[in-house]
Order: C-alpha cells, then structure tokens, then sequence
C-alpha cells in the first residue's frame, strides 16, 4: 500500500496548476489530512487561531481523520485520486490530457500504479 500511497502523493504534487483537472478546495483538504495523518499519526498541534483560517481549516481537517490508522489513511488517499480521476473522466478525455505534451509523464506512470 506505501508503494501506491507514494505514487497518487506525487500525481497529486505534480497535477498542473491550471487546466482541465482541478482539484477543488474540499479534495484539497481531503488530501491535507489524510497525508498528514498517514505520515504523522493523529493532529500533535494546538489548533491555529481564528486569525489564520487556512492553516486552522487543515487543522480541522486534520483533526477529522484522528484514530484512522497509517494504513487506512494511505488506503482513503488512493481510493480519493482515484474519485478524482474517474470524476473528471466524466468531462474530459482523460486518455488525451495524459497524452499532452505539457503534462508530466509522471501522472501516467503513476496512475497505472495505483490503478494495479
């Protein structure tokens, strides 16, 4: 499972920051917290204040996911790029966009991975 957790970790870290396949600020979170606590265990921080409400929403995010094992945590991350990628299927020709020139070939590598 670590293997294909790394692989949909680096899909992610290296999904174009514009384009045809966003990913939205709730998926963005999803994946915050669940890297987090597939890394580092449950939250081992005090919870930001109101004055800083992006790193207090990754706090909460998170603090949702506290108790989900390392495993189980890696497991929702990959099933979660997975959702990502057949969502966006729906609007778009997934097969055309892996091929573009512009795209880092590491994406498709990648998704094979984690599709195996």
């Amino acid at each position: 499972m670590e293997a294909k957790f790394n692989a949909a970790v680096e899909i992610i870290q290296k999904l174009p920051k514009t384009g045809p396949l966003q990913t939205s600020n709730d998926d963005k979170l999803k994946f915050y917290s669940l890297f987090k606590q597939a890394t580092i265990g449950d939250v081992n921080t005090e919870r930001p204040s109101f004055f800083s409400p992006v790193e207090r929403a990754k706090w909460d995010a998170w603090e949702k996911v506290k108790g989900l094992s390392k495993e189980e945590a890696m497991k929702q991350y990959v099933e979660t790029v997975i959702e990502v990628f057949d969502k966006a299927a729906k609007e778009l020709d997934i097969d055309a966009w892996l091929a573009g020139p512009d795209l880092d070939p590491i994406i498709k590598e990648n998704l094979a991975k984690i599709n195996a």
